[in-house]
């Protein structure tokens, strides 16, 4: 069954809500199972439950079919994000726009202007899909 991954911040956010749109397009389109997810970083102390997060999303957008929500802590939001699409094994991760621009600034500490795209699906195996709000 082919998966689609979509990180989302919570509450949902406009970007959030664009992206998440977005996901559940392409995941009724390819006839997906959808994962939503949500990162807590450890820094900021706060927990988001799975409830809290399935009762954002379907205040917003209604019951999502064949839906999944996770909420992973970590120290980094990118580093939380590839390790879960990695680890399900996606077919596809969507991400909104803001997001590859944060990925952006944290590999160019590391790369000379690092394409993200290109690097996120050498290293995910899967199709990117960006969305802009």
């Amino acid at each position: 069954m082919p998966l689609v991954v979509v990180p989302v911040r919570y509450p949902l956010s406009r970007h959030s809500q664009a992206t998440l749109a977005e996901a559940i397009r392409i995941a009724e389109e390819r006839d997906a199972d959808l994962t939503v997810l949500h990162v807590d970083l450890y820094q900021e102390g706060r927990e988001v439950t799975r409830t809290e997060l399935k009762r954002a999303v379907e205040a917003e957008f209604g019951r999502v079919d064949r839906a999944r929500y996770v909420v992973r802590r970590g120290f980094l939001v990118e580093e939380t994000i590839l390790d879960e699409v990695a680890a399900e094994n996606a077919d596809v991760v969507v991400i909104g726009s803001k997001q590859v621009s944060r990925w952006r600034r944290t590999f160019s500490r590391f790369l000379d202007d690092p394409d993200i795209d290109r690097f996120l699906r050498e290293k995910l195996d899967c199709d990117v899909v960006t969305v802009s709000a």
